[in-house]
């Protein structure tokens, strides 16, 4: 194939992911702005379905028991409700699981990495991660492609996703799961209600609550995410996790860990990167500026802090188990 051959496909190709990103529609409130999409995987209603299946599928892992629901569950809006989560070698987690509610928007993945910035490459964090062992599946990532392949229906699944593509891999699954992952949209709680105007819906208590939000919170817990996806130390390092410090090797980076986003902050307990925090109140105390709050501006904070529950997400059934594929039951 000559270099013109090659330079025509490479266009057609850029033109079919163009046309096939455009073709997605996002439903967003009007003043929220579609998340960044990468040009090499471009949204698609099959690829989304593919990559709901494969998030609730064990066979991603070594001994087929662990999926990605299994520490990300939908009725905790997609967190765990433990302080860790051990691997399927029993390794001890290392800590806490963050909830998925609109990780699309995150621009760094994890509580210590920020170089991990896309849901692609942070895919192999569970499922191929070493420290700690997770899924387990390090080293057998063609292992995914021989069990997925024995499924017909997995087989149209991916054609279907990767239009041209002859073999399924690692690549794909990680394209598929971020795909899905991407539309784990939480937007519809009172908070975003009162904050477009409709100051009736949050009770006097939790409007005294947002008050306080955002006089002594809203410097890390800003934006749409409630998080200003920077990194902080809220408690005292420890040896055993010097969390952003490990990548960087700073010691001014010890203990230093991700705002976490307080969406749907009531049901992703327990809280901060170890899990230490078993309630919400707790850990608020463990925050400096707010360690001293009487119980009345407590009780109001945690009003308003209830107020960010999305309560559609989880029990939207778009995000929920697949009961079917390919016309059949699963």
């Amino acid at each position: 194939m000559g270099p013109f051959s090659r330079l025509a496909l490479l266009g057609a190709a850029a033109l079919l992911m163009a046309a096939t990103a455009q073709s997605w529609q996002w439903v967003l409130p009007a003043d929220v702005r579609p998340p960044y999409v990468p040009y090499d995987n471009p949204m698609s209603a099959e690829k989304t379905e593919l990559g709901r299946r494969l998030f609730y599928d064990a066979d991603l892992s070594i001994d087929g028991t662990m999926s990605c629901a299994t520490c990300h569950e939908q009725h905790r809006a997609f967190a765990d409700g433990n302080a860790t989560h051990s691997g399927v070698h029993g390794d001890p987690g290392r800590r806490n699981v963050p909830g998925l509610a609109n990780v699309a928007w995150m621009k760094v993945l994890t509580w210590g990495n920020p170089k991990i910035q896309s849901l692609e490459r942070q895919a192999a964090v569970p499922i191929t991660g070493k420290k700690p062992v997770e899924m387990g599946m390090a080293g057998h990532e063609n292992e995914i492609a021989r069990r997925l392949g024995k499924d017909s229906c997995y087989r149209t699944m991916f054609a279907r996703a990767f239009p041209g593509e002859t073999a399924i891999d690692f690549a794909q699954v990680a394209k598929a799961l971020a795909a899905f992952e991407r539309t784990l949209v939480s937007l519809d709680t009172p908070y975003d209600a009162w904050r477009r105007g409709n100051r009736a819906v949050l009770s006097p208590d939790a409007q005294r609550g947002a008050s306080l939000f955002a006089h002594d919170c809203s410097a890390c817990h800003s934006g749409l995410l409630l998080s200003d996806g920077k990194y902080h130390r809220v408690v005292a390092s420890s040896a055993s996790d010097p969390g952003l410090g490990e990548i960087t090797g700073r010691l001014a980076d010890v203990g230093r860990f991700r705002t976490p986003s307080l969406r749907n902050v009531a049901l992703t307990g327990p809280y901060l990167h170890d899990g230490s925090a078993k309630t919400v109140v707790d850990a608020v105390r463990r925050h400096p500026r707010t360690a001293t709050l009487s119980a009345s501006k407590m009780d109001s904070l945690s009003a308003f802090m209830n107020a960010l529950t999305d309560y559609r997400l989880v029990k939207d059934e778009r995000f929920s188990l697949p009961t079917e594929a390919c016309g059949k039951r699963l």
